[in-house]
């Protein structure tokens, strides 16, 4: 039979063969593309839910509707699957306790966004990373630095860089090589070996 991709219930793609799949089939899915997942999912249902003895049981029920759909079809893409099931989730639990406090109803919309956004863990790792890797840039030389962003950041080739900076395709060859170098001891800790160049 014909693959063909269809809309579930829950809005997201899935994958059909045709036939359902077998409970170990199923099993042997959920157990590698589900279940690692789960700290991920419980910290999204822990900032989205306000009541915290319910996020045990929201993150079963979203488990259990993962993996009856993936009997009928395997989701295209996995992780983004069960963040929509737990969004719809939460969001049909908001709606069904009648009162929505008006807290939850502007929280609503940062569900859209909490499944891919990092976490504050991430986000300052992420900001060190970048400082660190500023501080070894404005240790290279300059006309290194200079073509390691023309060609790193703004994507330039090495004749626009030449021509841009007015110096042979050689010399920004060697420029990037050495900046290169340069950048990976300091980044790794060793003492930077560059040449300044002419």
């Amino acid at each position: 039979m014909v693959d063909r991709a269809d809309i579930n219930s829950e809005g997201a793609s899935t994958r059909s063969s045709g036939a359902r799949m077998s409970t170990a089939e199923a099993d042997a899915w959920f157990r590698a593309e589900v279940l690692p997942l789960e700290a991920m999912l419980m910290q999204f249902l822990q900032q989205n839910w306000r009541n915290a003895s319910d996020v045990p049981d929201l993150r079963q029920e979203v488990y259990a509707r993962v993996y009856q759909a993936a009997c009928e079809g395997l989701p295209e893409r996995p992780k983004q699957y069960v963040f929509a099931t737990a969004r719809n989730l939460l969001i049909n639990r908001m709606r069904q306790g009648q009162v929505i406090p008006i807290e939850a109803a502007s929280d609503l919309e940062a569900l859209e966004i909490a499944a891919d956004a990092p976490g504050p863990e991430q986000a300052a790792i992420a900001r060190d990373e970048l400082r660190h890797l500023q501080a070894a840039l404005d240790r290279l030389p300059p006309r290194a630095r200079e073509v390691i962003l023309l060609r790193r950041v703004e994507g330039l080739s090495r004749p626009e860089i030449a021509t841009r900076m007015g110096i042979t395709e050689g010399t920004v060859s060697q420029h990037l090589e050495h900046g290169l170098r340069a950048l990976v001891e300091i980044l790794g800790g060793d003492p930077p070996s560059v040449r300044r160049q002419p």
